[in-house]
């Protein structure tokens, strides 16, 4: 075990779902059977459900980050998302996080206006006064905002594991590519991997 992938210490560890809301589930080809469609119904989101159980259920934080502004009108955001454009308003429903995953009591959800979630929220202000050390992140696209958030959180001194299996974007090329480009930033590995070490924090606590 390297010190990037050190044990899970009590406390000391958090969950990041990344962008799960209602609008970003669309088929991009309207067929509802392409790849992202399938990838999240069938492992994505059922893997990021089972994280979410866990981590529910064993008192680890989970942080939600979600697109949205914080203005109707949308001044709030990023020149990139103006130019996009991207801007879904604070009472537009399709910002939603799905049901499967929508927040609990105690779970911290972030609207930011840019890819980033360092770099347009307060996280790693709250990750600091909770202590955290390592952190979970899965969610969509694993080649923009999942990317973002991996690297970022890296370069501000988290031990960032990403589940690949709890994951999605666009094809099977872009998420291979991605976690090529990042995973010197993270420890990349899968759903039961942080499932086990998820319970072996609750063991030693």
């Amino acid at each position: 075990m390297t010190p990037r992938d050190s044990r899970f210490q009590p406390g000391r560890s958090a969950l990041l779902l990344v962008d799960m809301q209602t609008v970003w589930m669309r088929s991009p080809t309207g067929t509802g059977n392409d790849y992202f469609t399938t990838r999240n119904a069938t492992l994505a989101v059922p893997n990021q459900v089972r994280m979410l159980q866990s981590a529910r259920r064993l008192g680890i934080d989970v942080v939600h980050t979600i697109i949205r502004s914080l203005r109707s009108d949308g001044r709030d955001r990023s020149l990139d998302h103006k130019l996009t454009p991207i801007h879904i308003a604070p009472d537009d429903p399709d910002g939603d996080i799905i049901p499967e995953l929508a927040p609990q009591k105690d779970e911290i959800v972030l609207p930011k206006t840019s890819s980033g979630v360092f770099n347009s929220t307060n996280i790693d202000y709250i990750l600091r006064n909770l202590g955290t050390d390592h952190l979970i992140v899965a969610g969509q696209l694993t080649d923009q905002c999942v990317d973002m958030a991996v690297r970022d959180g890296a370069d501000r001194g988290y031990r960032v594991l990403v589940p690949e299996d709890a994951c999605s974007t666009y094809s099977p090329e872009r998420h291979a590519a991605a976690l090529t480009a990042f995973g010197g930033y993270c420890t990349i590995t899968d759903t039961e991997n942080v499932l086990r070490r998820m319970e072996e924090v609750s063991c030693h606590a």
